[in-house]
């Protein structure tokens, strides 16, 4: 560009894979040079090779959590095994359960944000590290007959499992963000559900053909097998990245930085490379600045933690219970839960990513909810009436076979592309949070015994009055379930209506230059801070890129209503922004279903930022209330070989 020319070149015209790859702000043409010069050296690939490269990263992220799901669902099976030849009981069996759950009510944030500064490969090599050591301490503790050191175990397995899950979602959505998302979502997650299904149909039998610690060693062996495939994908990240033309991350492009910093020549380049990496590093206190939609989003996780985790886990006995089955024959039944998965999930992600209808998420996350709220119905109806438990089981696995897919495709299309991994990390701790608050209070309930029932009950078996106050609290929960889920369905469409009515004020037409406001010289760049603080997408810059074009040049016919966008970050914008307000972040509108999806800015005014900062706080509350409630339950009912009576009968 020459010194005469009175504007700064635009960028050149990108197909829908480049901008998708420049997601942050065109605030200097230096930033595109640099997003240029990390592909510089590396020819764009064929579709047919990033097609085949982008598959094998998908077969590597599906290998990342077979072990971790199947550990997770050995144990509900075996609960009465437990009682019977360890002495556990109620309690006990959900302290297992909930010690697995507790270090996932904060691993998710961390893993979160360590996945967007340290990187996917990094993070995962930690989680699925953490998860095997967390089986070896399991396995130990079962073979030498300790519930505490099953506890422990547990412990460190659930340290690993909720930032695996975040890592494993983060990096199908880096490979896969514009190819058939909600496919590839469906295909990676239905590995793990997969595997906990085999999980808990398989359990019981192994430990009746191969003896009782044989579900343990097969849960041992998964997770080593999801630890070395992590190994292969870290050797192989780079190749995949490249292969497939994919987006680096912030982790990666700091060492590009520092690998051309090395050369004097290329000192400049790599200064350009720091400063893109920076511009997308993701800080957790963002989230509070996110709106409101979020905070439903956030608040409905709790409610999904506390209505499916724990039935998952104790179906089994509870069938056992309620309908007097035989205990394989209930462990059979109850693993039907979780075979929806395997099933819907590839079925639902087609569906989310060619039924082009408006709010079609929220139409089957509701229809999911009112599955599972009939299974409780149905449940908590005396067995002499139901005669049967598979209505009940049908209906939640038809139900939550989708769900959890759900919760994960709504993320990209309530927050920009930059807060995708925290938000993924966010979401996943206040499911677990609810999960283990839930799952150690159902425990001690079932542990409420009457005086007369204490002494003809084993220390397994709650009286059927503890079991149907259960079933009433699922039930109680499922509904407020569905109203969580309407009332996020109302805040989108209201953010969605308002940033719609924002973009079509900001056409322009027809603008009357004499009556606008002088405008007042700006500062070169400020850096970034709480004061200006501004959400990012590719869309948003796409705007920015365009409506530029839209100010010095007429618009062509062909030119949409996204391209029609002024400047919003430009000073000419800046003098129309509402004073009172101080925060421009991107939304989304679904203008016609049959079209992409387009962002336009949307403000955030004080008050709605500060009840981000109250509903945080409020998180950090309940986070900490899971853990001071497992912590205290721990210490005060968690017993010794001894005193549960030499460990059971074998």
């Amino acid at each position: 560009m020459s010194a005469t020319d009175p504007c700064p070149p635009f960028p050149p015209a990108r197909t829908s894979h480049d901008e998708l790859e420049h997601a942050d702000e065109y605030d200097a043409p230096g930033d595109q040079e640099a997003e240029s010069l990390l592909h510089a050296d590396h020819q764009r690939p064929s579709p047919n090779r990033a097609y085949f490269i982008r598959s094998l990263a998908l077969l590597c992220a599906c290998s990342l959590s077979i072990g971790s799901h199947y550990a997770t669902y050995i144990l509900g099976p075996l609960k009465s095994r437990l009682a019977r030849e360890m002495g556990t009981n109620n309690t006990e069996f959900s302290l297992l359960i909930s010690a697995f759950s507790l270090n996932s009510t904060w691993t998710p944030l961390v893993g979160g944000v360590l996945a967007s500064r340290l990187g996917t490969t990094v993070t995962s090599v930690l989680a699925t590290g953490v998860i095997f050591l967390g089986q070896a301490c399991l396995l130990i503790g079962n073979l030498t007959n300790s519930v505490r050191l099953m506890a422990f175990g547990m412990f460190v397995f659930g340290l690993g499992v909720s930032p695996l899950a975040v890592v494993q979602e983060t990096i199908i959505v880096r490979f896969f963000k514009s190819h058939g998302l909600g496919v590839s979502l469906a295909l990676g997650l239905v590995a793990g559900k997969g595997a906990s299904f085999i999980s808990a149909l398989t359990s019981y039998p192994l430990s009746q053909r191969f003896g009782p610690h044989a579900p343990f060693y097969a849960s041992t062996f998964l997770t080593a097998f999801s630890f070395t495939i992590n190994l292969v994908y870290v050797f192989s990240s780079k190749w995949l990245v490249r292969g497939s033309g994919t987006e680096l991350e912030a982790s990666e492009i700091h060492a590009e930085a520092h690998s051309r910093a090395a050369s004097a020549a290329d000192m400049s380049e790599a200064d350009a490379l720091k400063e893109v990496a920076k511009k997308r590093m993701v800080h957790l206190r963002d989230i509070t600045k996110l709106g409101d939609v979020f905070w439903a989003y956030i608040g409905l996780n709790v409610l999904c933690g506390a209505v499916w985790a724990p039935f998952t886990h104790l179906v089994a006995n509870i069938l056992q219970c309620r309908f007097d089955l035989e205990e394989s024959d209930a462990s059979t039944k109850g693993s039907y839960v979780l075979a929806g998965s395997v099933f819907l999930y590839p079925i639902i992600g087609m569906v989310v990513d060619r039924v082009k209808k408006r709010n079609i998420v929220m139409k089957l996350f509701l229809l999911s909810a009112i599955l599972t709220l009939n299974c409780y119905i149905w449940l908590a109806l005396p067995p002499s009436w139901t005669k049967s438990p598979m209505p009940a089981l049908i209906s939640f696995a038809s139900g939550h076979g989708f769900s959890p897919l759900l919760l994960v495709v709504i993320v990209p299309r309530i927050v920009p592309l930059k807060y995708v991994s925290t938000t993924l990390g966010t979401h996943k701790a206040l499911e677990q949070t609810g999960s283990t608050i839930f799952q150690t209070l159902a425990g001690l309930a079932l542990d409420i015994k009457s005086k007369k029932s204490a002494e003809t009950l084993s220390p397994i078996d709650g009286d059927d009055g503890d079991v149907q106050y259960l079933l009433n609290a699922f039930v109680i929960l499922n509904v407020f379930e569905i109203l969580g889920i309407l009332g996020l369905s109302h805040l989108h469409r209201k953010q969605q209506a308002t940033a719609a009515r924002r973009m079509s004020a900001l056409l322009p037409t027809a603008v009357d230059e004499s009556d606008e406001e002088p405008l007042e010289p700006q500062p070169a760049k400020e850096p970034r801070t709480d004061e200006n603080w501004q959400a990012e997408s590719p869309e948003g810059n796409q705007h920015r890129r365009s409506s530029t074009l839209g100010r010095h040049g007429p618009l062509s016919s062909s030119s949409t209503l996204e391209q029609s966008i002024p400047l919003l970050r430009g000073a000419g914008s800046r003098s129309s922004t509402v004073r009172g307000s101080r925060y421009l972040v991107d939304a989304v509108i679904e203008d016609e279903p049959s079209e992409p999806p387009t962002q336009a800015k949307v403000l955030r005014t004080k008050a709605e930022v500060r009840r981000g900062e109250l509903f945080s706080v409020m998180c950090g509350v309940l986070i900490a209330f899971a853990w001071v409630l497992f912590m205290v339950t721990a210490w005060l009912k968690l017993r010794s070989k001894e005193e549960r009576g030499g460990g059971g009968k074998r």
